[in-house]
């Protein structure tokens, strides 16, 4: 007979990753404060990056001998065996103990008050790199803020003095370049329910969820360079209100009112722009209240790549 031209090699990324993932849930079963979810929902992709290029390097060898005897696609072996090890690094370094929307049990929580110490007014300022932020507004001092936060990040800071009446409040927060295992950081924070405010934000990646119902917001720059930001600037409001949101990747949430003015400018670089309520002015957007209420929003929102919804309550 004649000898096979092009013999088969044998792939063990299948076998290797169901001996990982039993492997995985027996140690689960044995320690049920063990929980490895987490940690292969965020960090699977790396399979494809490491078996893709052990894929490539077995296509070259195959390319530089087609006459190659049968065997194991070493490359790809190896690709799969070195996503195994990062798993049990990455799992020896996050210990695995959090569920996927959890905290390691090792996670730090911290709470702050800020007095107002005869402010009339509040300028503030948030730097977070990454995670979850939660404004709302029914605070009776200038701020409350509650953290938790684990170990890849340092806990954040909150200075805070008042000068000519201005409450000038800073939150910051240093952390680690690289998060490895199941990273969380949530900010929660509570400003004055009376007091007028004037908000920036830089947020690096993650969620916001900013409920402005309840607070005399002024003035708003928020930059969000990935991720989903929800944005409430409904309520009864007295004054003007400029917003300033731009996102990088994700989608933005704004939530307008009805009763009150609301001429918005959204843009987006790649994705798309949806309204409700609101009628197209030229380049502009704008609802029935424009031009008739006491008090107007003048928003201007940009997306780089994802979605801007402008979303007016019924």
């Amino acid at each position: 007979m004649p000898e096979d031209s092009n013999p088969r090699r044998v792939s063990l990324v299948l076998p290797i990753i169901l001996i990982m993932v039993g492997a995985l849930f027996l140690v689960r079963n044995w320690r049920p404060g063990f929980e490895p979810l987490a940690i292969l929902l965020d960090y699977w992709p790396l399979i494809l990056v490491f078996v893709g290029l052990g894929m490539i390097y077995d296509n070259f060898q195959r390319s530089r001998n087609p006459n190659a005897r049968p065997g194991i696609y070493v490359g790809s072996t190896v690709g799969i065996l070195a996503f195994v090890v990062v798993l049990v690094a990455l799992l020896g370094h996050g210990r695995g103990y959090a569920r996927r929307h959890g905290f390691h049990m090792d996670a730090k929580h911290t709470t702050q008050t800020v007095d107002l110490q005869g402010a009339r007014s509040v300028h503030a300022r948030l730097e977070i790199s990454a995670g979850e932020l939660t404004i709302s507004g029914d605070s009776p001092h200038a701020l409350d803020a509650d953290f938790r936060f684990t170990d890849s990040y340092d806990e954040p800071r909150v200075d805070y003095h008042v000068t000519d009446g201005v409450g000038e409040i800073t939150v910051a927060q240093d952390s680690h370049p690289v998060h490895f295992g199941n990273s969380r950081n949530e900010w929660n924070l509570r400003f004055s329910k009376t007091l007028p405010l004037e908000l920036r934000v830089e947020m690096a990646a993650g969620q916001g969820n900013l409920d402005f119902r309840d607070v005399p917001l002024a003035r708003l720059d928020l930059h969000v360079g990935a991720g989903e930001v929800n944005v409430d600037l409904t309520g009864d409001r007295k004054t003007d209100l400029t917003a300033d949101i731009e996102g990088g990747v994700g989608q933005a949430n704004i939530r307008l009112p009805k009763k009150i003015g609301v001429i918005a400018e959204a843009s987006g670089g790649i994705g798309s722009i949806r309204t409700y309520g609101l009628k197209q002015d030229g380049d502009s957007y704008t609802n029935e209240a424009y031009g008739k209420s006491p008090a107007t929003i003048r928003l201007k929102v940009t997306g780089g790549i994802g979605e801007i919804v402008l979303n007016q309550e019924p």
